[in-house]
């Protein structure tokens, strides 16, 4: 047995990551949690002025990151900001796929603009950046790549139908692309978020009786805090996941072993 520190298979000196939907909630969390294991975080948000402002504020704690202006929804953007975030550092080693909506209507009068806007978003726009980033990681022969589910990949959940869908599909979508690329050297994993103190949840957080009644079902008997995404993100971006593919991980509070 090595007497080597197993901590060092969570250690990301010298990576470069980027993180979608950077600048708020559990995406700024993550690119916080990155940074401090030693990658290079690339902040990325569809608004350039507000990625900058957050990458400096993380720099701020001596951390090595940059901003991107990214709006997943266009993939000829997106294809182009990969390409010049990997020539500009060398490679690009993880890509954490955060950036997600949601619209909340009944399933019966559910508006074809908000389907169509959640499904563009979370399915579309999360696949073609991923075919992108996966192509450049094949070239290169090695990369991570961690998908943003949903504990509503697994329940349907009320009046979030095309959001429900959406992380279904991505579940999906993870796996099938780990089936494709695990040979060559690329990790394809998703996380199974639960309910978290974020903006995306203000509205749910503020309604005392669905609040309550939500939180009755969560074995930890509270919201997660943004935070504790980070280790579950970091174990798929370092070599300590290094014979881990087309895995979901809860993360949720024992929202789903309930």
């Amino acid at each position: 047995m090595s007497d080597e520190n197993p901590l060092h298979l969570f250690d990301l000196t010298g990576k470069v990551a980027l993180v979608t939907g950077a600048t708020r909630g559990l995406g700024r969390a993550i690119a916080a949690g990155l940074a401090r294991a030693g990658a290079h975080v690339v902040v990325a948000g569809r608004s350039k002025e507000t990625a900058e402002k957050v990458a400096a504020e993380l720099a701020a704690d001596g951390t090595r990151t940059s901003a991107l202006e990214l709006d997943v929804t266009r993939p000829e953007q997106a294809r182009r900001a990969l390409v010049r975030t990997a020539g500009q550092h060398g490679s690009l080693d993880i890509l954490v796929n955060n950036a997600g909506v949601i619209e909340r209507h009944p399933a019966e009068a559910y508006p074809a603009d908000a389907w169509h806007k959640v499904i563009d978003t979370n399915v579309n726009g999360t696949f073609f950046l991923t075919q992108e980033a996966g192509s450049l990681m094949l070239t290169q022969g090695h990369g991570r790549i961690v998908n943003i589910a949903s504990v509503l990949a697994y329940s349907g959940g009320r009046n979030v139908v095309a959001y429900a869908a959406s992380k279904g599909a991505l579940v999906q979508v993870t796996r099938a692309l780990a089936a494709e690329w695990a040979g060559r050297g690329v990790h394809v994993n998703a996380i199974a978020a639960g309910y978290f103190a974020t903006d995306l949840t203000q509205d749910l957080r503020d309604d005392t009786t669905r609040s309550q009644a939500l939180l009755s079902r969560v074995p930890a008997g509270r919201f997660g805090r943004p935070e504790e995404l980070i280790g579950a993100v970091i174990f798929f971006a370092s070599p300590a996941a290094d014979y881990v593919h087309g895995a979901l991980l809860e993360v949720d509070g024992g929202w789903t072993a309930a």
